[in-house]
C-alpha cells in the first residue's frame, strides 16, 4: 500500500513510518514538526527509495491538497495530534485548533481526493484516537467499543471531537473509515515530557522522580512497537466503519510502575542506588482520570492481533534504549516545557 501517515516524526507515527517501510509499504510522512516531532525518529527509513517526507500543517487546505495530488495515497493513517494532558490544561487552544480542525481539514480533503478518483474501494482513512475519550473507570471493568464517550480533560474532548468527525464523514458521505483507540503507549523514541520517560532520565540524573497523587492511577500500558503492528493490521484488514481497541494487556498503578522503573535502574546503573529514594509526590493533575483499561476482544478475535510483550519486557527494553541513546534525547532537554510542571494552572 502507499500510505500517507500524519504525525510521521511523532513518537507513535514514527513507529508507524518504520514499520511501514520494512513491510514493503510506501510512505508518505506528513508532519508539521512541533515541539514534540523529531526527524530523528524516522533516521533509520530517511532515505529508503519507500519513504518520502512533506513538511505540512493539518490545518493548511492547500497543502493538504497538494500533497494528496502530488502522492496519490492508496490509505490514510492519521496519527497528527496534540497530546499531551498537562499541556491541554494550560492552554487548549492547540488541542481545539490542531485536532479537530486539523481533522475536519484531513477528512475533507480526503473525501474530495476520493471522489476525484471515482471512489476506489481499496481507500481507506484510518483515525487514530485513544482511550482517554471513554472517561475514567473505577475499580472494576474494560473499555469496550460501545462504550459511551465520556472525555474528561481539553485533550481527550477534542480527540473525542475528531472522533465523532470520522464516523460522521462515513455515515454521511460514505468515506471508508477505520478507527482505533489505543491505551498508554510507551517505548523507544518517547518524548521526554511523558511518565516513563521522566521517570528514566529523573533517575539517570539524581533527579526527584514526581508522581502525582498518592500513584494510585491505574493505566493499561502498550509498548510503541506492538501499537504500530496493530495499527498497520487494522488499515489492511480491519472492516470498513469499524472501530478496534487496542490495549497492552498490562494494567499497573503509576506507584507500581515507577517503582518498576526504579529497580530497572538500580540493576542497570547501579551507582545511583537505590533510584526509589527520589520519588516525590506531587499535586495532583485536575481532573484526573483513575482508571483505564482495554478490552481488546475484537482486535484479537476479528484480526488474530495480540501484543507481543509483557510489560516487564517492555520495560527493560525501554529502560535500556534510553540508556543506550543518550545522543537523541540530551538534544530535546531545551525544547519548551521540558523539565516544568505543567497543567497547574486549573
Amino acid at each position: 500500500m502507499k500510505l500517507l501517515v500524519t504525525g510521521g516524526a511523532g513518537f507513535i507515527g514514527s513507529a508507524v513510518v518504520r514499520q511501514a517501510v520494512a513491510k514493503g509499504h510506501q510512505v508518505i510522512n506528513l508532519d508539521a514538526l512541533t515541539y514534540a516531532a523529531n526527524l530523528e525518529n524516522i533516521a533509520s527509513v530517511a532515505h529508503s527509495p519507500l519513504y518520502c517526507f512533506e513538511q505540512a500543517d493539518i490545518r493548511d487546505r492547500a497543502a493538504l491538497d497538494r500533497v494528496f495530488a502530488k502522492h496519490e495515497p492508496e490509505a490514510v493513517m492519521h496519527l497528527a495530534a496534540e497530546s499531551h494532558v498537562d499541556r491541554s490544561i494550560d492552554g487548549p487552544g492547540d488541542f481545539i485548533e490542531t485536532n479537530i480542525t486539523g481533522t475536519f481539514q484531513l477528512l475533507e480533503t480526503a473525501r474530495t481526493y476520493w471522489t476525484r478518483q471515482g471512489k476506489p474501494e481499496g481507500f481507506r482513512f484510518h483515525h487514530i484516537s485513544t482511550d482517554e475519550v471513554f472517561g475514567s473507570l473505577g475499580a472494576t471493568g474494560k473499555f469496550t467499543e460501545d462504550t459511551p464517550y465520556d472525555p474528561r480533560s481539553p485533550y481527550s474532548a477534542s480527540k473525542a471531537a475528531s472522533d465523532h468527525l470520522v464516523r460522521a464523514w462515513g455515515e454521511t458521505y460514505g468515506l471508508p473509515v477505520l478507527l482505533t483507540n489505543c491505551s498508554n503507549n510507551y517505548g523507544p523514541y518517547h518524548f521526554p515530557e511523558k511518565l516513563i520517560p521522566v521517570v528514566i532520565l529523573n533517575a539517570l540524573h539524581g533527579r526527584p522522580i514526581p508522581v502525582y497523587g498518592a500513584g494510585e492511577n491505574v493505566r493499561d500500558w502498550l509498548y510503541v512497537e506492538d501499537h504500530a503492528d496493530a495499527l498497520l493490521t487494522v488499515v489492511s484488514q480491519g472492516k470498513v466503519g469499524r472501530s478496534y481497541n487496542i490495549g497492552g494487556e498490562n494494567e499497573a498503578r503509576n506507584i507500581d510502575l515507577v517503582n518498576a522503573i526504579c529497580a530497572l535502574m538500580d540493576e542497570m546503573q547501579p551507582a545511583g542506588a537505590p533510584h526509589a529514594r527520589l520519588i516525590t509526590f506531587v499535586t495532583d493533575r485536575p481532573g484526573h482520570d483513575a482508571r483505564y483499561a482495554i478490552d481488546p476482544s475484537r482486535i484479537r478475535d476479528e484480526l488474530g492481533w495480540r501484543p507481543s510483550l509483557t510489560l516487564e519486557e517492555g520495560l527493560r527494553k525501554t529502560v535500556a534504549w534510553v540508556l543506550d541513546n543518550e545522543a537523541w534525547w540530551q538534544p530535546l532537554l531545551a525544547r519548551q516545557g521540558l523539565g516544568q510542571r505543567l497543567g497547574v494552572r486549573a
